[in-house]
């Protein structure tokens, strides 16, 4: 999995279009091995993005939880405090 797609479900304020997007975008640039396409793979590379962030909107959506959303800042907070430990910085 690469380590830029983030966990988009249950947060309060809910996840954006843009946060969406750019998940999308990091799964196909992952999955193509492009971190560009080239002219001849742009509307491909495109398009593959655009579908697999109308289907992960969907997903959202769809799914359904009894826990109590998670707060972006103490997600946040707890995620820097695991790179000072893990990293010494």
């Amino acid at each position: 999995m690469c380590r830029n797609i983030r966990t988009l479900y249950n947060y309060d304020p809910p996840v954006s279009e843009e946060e969406v997007h750019a998940a999308a975008l990091q799964f196909v640039r992952k999955i193509s091995g492009f971190n560009r396409p080239s002219k001849a793979n742009e509307a491909a590379f495109s398009a593959a993005v655009e579908d697999i962030a109308r289907v992960s909107v969907r997903l959202l959506d769809s799914l359904a939880t009894a826990a109590p959303p998670k707060n972006r800042a103490d997600e946040v907070t707890r995620a820097r405090a695991r790179s000072a430990q893990r990293f010494g910085t």
